[in-house]
């Protein structure tokens, strides 16, 4: 599904990084997303936006899961 988006969807090299770094370089390497943190154990909703990229993060402010467009 992600592939329909313009630019970069995916950035698996952000995995175990920080947070706050992350949504940085997410946002400068794809103009058309917005990224932002989501603590783990949170409830977001289930819809696809080609706009959004939710950067999973533990208490440490540490990457979870892999960023991508969603």
């Amino acid at each position: 599904m992600a592939s329909h988006c313009p630019g970069k969807n995916v950035w698996p090299e952000l995995l175990g990084k920080n947070g706050d770094r992350a949504i940085i370089i997410i946002e400068r390497e794809n103009h058309a997303v917005t990224a932002s943190l989501v603590p783990e154990g949170s409830f977001v909703t289930a819809d696809f936006r080609c706009d959004r990229v939710r950067v999973w993060v533990n208490k440490k402010n540490i990457i979870i899961r892999v960023p991508a467009i969603g």
